[in-house]
C-alpha cells in the first residue's frame, strides 16, 4: 500500500513527468505542446492590473508567472481559486453558457487548477481539484470533486508506458472465465477484432502479432495530458481520472470514471450519468450510460445503452445494443443484443448479435460443472425465454428460440430458427426445427426490418449482416436437412422392424430424402429423435421433421430467388444464363460470422496469414481489410444464394422451365410470408384471453389500433406487391 509523503512546494507543481522521461533538448510540456493548439496571437502573460484583479478576487498562485492568456481576457470573472504550475487560459469574456436547464456564467470560480489548457469561452465553478487536463473551447465543468489526469495514462488502451511492467497491461478475459482468450482493449476496437483474437487463441503467431499490433498503436510516451472535446457538459460529479473525452459529452452525477476514452462527437454525443462508476475500458460513439451503472474492463461499442443498476465486467458489447438492470461477465456480444431485465443473467458466452435475453435467464451457469473453464456459444438471433436456464458448455445455431425450462445438461442445438423445448412430464429435450418460419413469421419479418431500421451509426465501422436469410443461415439450414435425411431414415427403418447398422451413410441419407421429399403420410407418426445433442441420457425428439424439412427447403428457395432477383434488376445487361456461367462452381460452405460481418473461411484465412506475414501492420489496415471483403460480400453471398438452389434442386445446370418453376415458388413463399406475417398478428386480436382485459372490441382497437392499419403488415403487403412485380418482370429473361 502507497504511503502518504510530503512534497516541498515546488514539487506539488513540478513532478508531474520525471526528467527520465524528458528527451534531451526538450521540456517537460513536450508532449502536452502538441495536444494544444496555440489562440490566434498567440499566449501571453498576465498584466500587472490582471494580477492586482485577479488577487482582490482571492485567487493565489504559485507563480503568476507561470500564468499565461490568450488575447481576451477579463479577470473579474476569475474568483477564489488556486493556480499550480503552468497554466493557459483561453477567451474568458462576461458571456455565459446554457445546456437544457443548466445556466452557468463563463469564467473559473473556486476551483484549483493545476497545469491545464482551458479553452476559449469555458464556465468551471466549484472543481475542486482539476489537474493536468486539456479542456476544449465552451465546456462547463460544475461541481466536480476530482479530475486529474496521470503521466502514465492510457486511458482504456490495452498498452503499457515507458518504464512500467507488463503486470500492469489491462486484458479483457472474454468469453471464458480463466482469461485463456483474453484480449488487449484499445480505442476503435470492434466486435471483429474481439473475435479474431479471442476465437482463434491456439494459433500463437496470430496471438503475438495482434498484441504487437495494439501496443505499437499507441504512443507509449509518458506524459500526455487528459482531454476534454469541445462542447462537453461535466456536473456534480465525483472522480474522473485517466480519462479521454470527446466532443459533446454530457456527464451528470458519475461516481468514478477511471482509465477511459468516452468517444463523443456533435452527430454522436455520448452521455453518462447518476452514480455510474466505470474503470478500465473504452465508449463507444453515441453510448448512454444511466442510473448505478458498474463497467470495469470493457469496450461499449457505438450506439450502445447501459441502464439501471447494469454489471458490465470483462465483456465486449457490440454497436446498437441495450444492457438494463443485469449481470454479463466475460462475455463477447456481438451487434444488436437486447437484455432489459433485472435478474438475468449472462457469463462466459459469445453471442452474435441480433439477440434478446428475457427475464430470469440464466445463460452459463456452472451449476453442475466441476471447473470455471466452459462457454456457450449463440448464433446471431438468439432468443432464451423467461427463466431459462443453460449451463456450460452449449453451442446453439442461429436464431435458436429456448423456451422456459431449466436446461439441465449440456446442449448442441444444429437447427436454425428452432424452438427447445423440456418435455418434463416424458423426460425428453423436444426440439422443432424451423419453428419460427413455420409459426413465428410475424416476428421473423419484423427482427429483419428493426435491426437495419434501428442501425443509427453514422460511421459504420463494424459491417452487419442482417438479414435472417444470409449464407451462415442458409448452410446451417443444408446441413440441417441432411441431419434430418439421416435421423428419419432411421426411424422409418425402425418401424418396419429394420436395423441400420452397418448400413452406408450415404444409402441411409437417401432413403430419408426419399422418404421427406415423398408424401406425408409416409412418414405420418414416425419418431425421430436427434443424436448427440444433449449430454445426457433422455432422448431428444425432433418434432414435426417433414414440415421442417420442406421449411428449410423453402427458405432457401426464398434466399436464393431474392438475392438474384435484386442482381438482375440492379444489372439490368445480365440474364439467367450469363449468371449460371459466372458463378458455376464449388459451394463455399464455411462462413464465419466475424462481430456481424460474414465473410467466407476462405477470406478470413487470408487476413489472418497476411497479419501474421506482416503484410498488414496497424489496426486500421485489418478495419481496410474488412471492408474490402465487405465490398466483394454482395458477389459472394449472390453466388451462394446460386449455388445453394443448385445443391437444393439436384441440377448441374438451370433451363428456363427450371428458372421459371423457381420463379414461381418464390413468388408463393412471399405470398405466404405475408400471410404468416399477417395470421401470426390476426392471432391476437382474435384470442379470447387477450380480449378478456377490455370491456369492448373498441377499447381493444383504442389500445391496439386496427389490424389493418398496423404499419409493418402495411409495408410487408407493399413489399410483398413490389417482389411479385418484380419476379413477373424478370420473367421475361428468361428467353435471353
Amino acid at each position: 500500500m502507497e504511503r502518504v509523503t510530503i512534497l516541498t512546494s515546488d514539487r506539488i507543481y513540478n513532478s508531474f513527468l520525471e526528467p527520465k522521461y524528458i528527451p534531451a533538448g526538450e521540456t517537460k510540456y513536450y508532449l502536452r505542446n502538441t495536444q494544444v493548439k496555440a489562440p490566434e496571437g498567440g499566449w501571453r502573460h498576465l498584466t500587472s492590473s490582471e494580477i492586482e484583479i485577479l488577487v482582490k478576487n482571492d485567487n493565489t498562485a504559485m507563480s503568476w508567472d507561470t500564468i499565461m492568456v490568450s488575447g481576451e481576457f477579463d479577470p473579474t470573472m476569475v474568483k477564489n481559486n488556486k493556480f499550480y504550475g503552468f497554466v493557459r487560459l483561453g477567451r474568458i469574456t462576461s458571456n455565459g453558457l446554457q445546456y437544457h436547464d443548466l445556466r452557468l456564467s463563463c469564467g473559473i470560480t473556486n476551483s484549483s487548477i493545476h497545469s491545464c489548457d482551458i479553452g476559449d469561452d469555458c464556465a468551471i465553478h466549484n472543481v475542486h481539484y482539476l489537474s493536468h487536463y486539456i479542456i476544449g473551447d465552451r465546456c462547463m465543468l460544475f461541481n466536480i470533486q476530482e479530475m486529474s489526469c496521470t503521466d502514465h495514462a492510457k486511458f482504456g488502451n490495452g498498452i503499457v508506458k515507458e518504464g512500467e511492467d507488463e503486470n500492469v497491461r489491462v486484458w479483457l478475459e472474454l468469453m471464458n472465465e480463466t482469461g485463456c482468450r483474453k484480449v488487449l482493449p484499445f480505442d476503435g476496437m470492434i466486435a471483429a477484432d474481439a473475435y479474431m483474437w479471442a476465437k482463434f487463441i491456439d494459433d500463437r503467431k496470430l496471438q503475438d502479432r495482434l498484441k504487437a499490433i495494439t501496443q505499437s498503436s499507441f504512443d507509449s510516451r509518458r506524459g500526455f495530458y487528459g482531454t476534454i472535446g469541445y462542447e462537453c457538459v461535466i456536473k456534480n460529479s465525483w472522480i474522473i481520472k485517466d480519462v479521454k473525452i470527446g466532443n459533446s459529452c454530457y456527464i451528470k452525477g458519475a461516481s468514478k470514471l477511471k482509465n477511459l476514452t468516452i468517444n463523443s462527437s456533435e452527430k454522436e454525443p455520448s452521455q453518462i450519468g447518476e452514480n455510474v462508476v466505470m474503470v478500465n475500458g473504452i465508449v463507444g460513439y453515441g453510448c448512454r450510460i444511466f442510473y448505478s451503472v458498474i463497467a470495469v474492463k470493457f469496450v461499449l461499442g457505438s450506439h450502445s445503452n447501459l441502464k439501471y443498476g447494469a454489471r458490465l465486467i470483462n465483456s465486449f458489447l457490440g454497436d446498437n445494443s441495450t444492457i438494463s438492470c443485469c449481470e454479463v461477465l466475460n462475455n463477447l456480444i456481438f451487434p444488436a443484443h437486447e437484455q432489459h431485465h433485472n435478474n438475468s443473467f449472462l457469463i462466459a458466452s459469445v453471442v452474435k448479435g441480433q439477440s434478446n435475453l428475457a427475464a430470469g435467464a440464466t445463460i452459463g451457469s456452472n451449476h453442475n460443472s466441476r471447473t470455471n473453464d466452459n462457454e456457450i456459444e449463440a448464433g446471431r438471433g438468439f432468443w432464451p425465454g423467461l427463466c431459462t436456464s443453460v449451463k456450460h458448455s452449449c453451442k446453439f445455431a442461429s436464431f435458436t428460440m429456448l423456451a422456459k425450462a431449466a436446461y439441465p445438461a449440456e446442449m448442441i442445438n444444429p437447427f436454425p430458427f428452432a424452438l427447445v423445448s423440456n418435455d418434463e412430464v416424458n423426460g425428453e429435450l423436444h426440439v422443432m426445427p424451423a419453428f419460427s418460419w413455420m409459426y413465428n413469421m410475424f416476428a421473423m419479418a419484423r427482427n429483419n426490418w428493426k435491426y437495419a431500421n434501428r442501425d443509427t451509426r453514422i460511421f459504420k465501422v463494424q459491417n452487419i449482416e442482417f438479414d435472417a436469410y444470409a449464407p451462415d443461415t442458409m448452410e446451417e439450414a443444408i446441413q440441417a436437412r441432411k441431419l434430418l435425411d439421416r435421423w428419419t431414415a432411421k426411424a422409418w427403418l425402425l418401424k418396419q422392424g429394420k436395423s441400420f447398422d452397418g448400413m452406408p451413410d450415404d444409402e441411409l441419407m437417401e432413403l430419408g430424402r426419399t422418404l421427406l421429399n415423398g408424401p406425408k403420410q409416409e412418414v405420418e407418426g414416425l419418431e425421430v429423435f436427434g443424436e448427440n445433442m444433449e449430454k445426457s441420457k433422455r432422448r431428444v425428439r425432433i418434432l414435426k421433421p417433414y414440415e421442417a424439412y420442406h421449411a428449410y427447403g423453402d427458405m432457401i428457395v426464398y434466399y436464393a430467388v431474392r438475392n438474384i432477383s435484386a442482381y438482375l434488376q440492379d444489372n439490368p445487361d445480365m440474364s439467367f444464363r450469363s449468371i449460371s456461367e459466372m458463378f458455376d462452381g464449388q459451394r463455399k460452405k464455411v462462413w464465419f460470422n466475424l462481430g456481424g460481418q460474414l465473410m467466407s473461411m476462405d477470406d478470413l484465412d487470408t487476413l489472418k496469414s497476411d497479419i501474421k506475414e506482416g503484410n498488414i501492420n496497424t489496426w486500421k489496415e485489418i478495419h481496410h481489410r474488412y471492408n474490402e471483403i465487405w465490398k466483394h460480400y454482395p458477389e459472394d453471398k449472390l453466388c451462394h444464394a446460386y449455388l445453394s438452389l443448385k445443391h437444393l434442386l439436384k441440377l448441374e445446370t438451370l433451363t428456363s422451365e427450371d428458372w421459371l418453376n423457381v420463379l414461381n415458388r418464390g413468388i408463393e413463399i412471399q405470398n405466404y410470408v405475408f400471410s404468416q406475417v399477417y395470421e401470426s398478428r390476426k392471432k391476437d386480436y382474435e384470442n379470447k384471453f387477450r380480449q378478456a382485459t377490455f370491456l369492448g372490441e373498441d377499447e381493444m382497437l383504442a389500445a391496439w389500433g386496427k389490424l389493418d392499419d398496423n404499419s409493418f403488415i402495411n409495408r410487408q403487403r407493399e413489399e410483398t406487391r413490389e417482389f411479385v412485380e418484380k419476379i413477373q418482370n424478370l420473367k421475361k429473361l428468361l428467353d435471353r
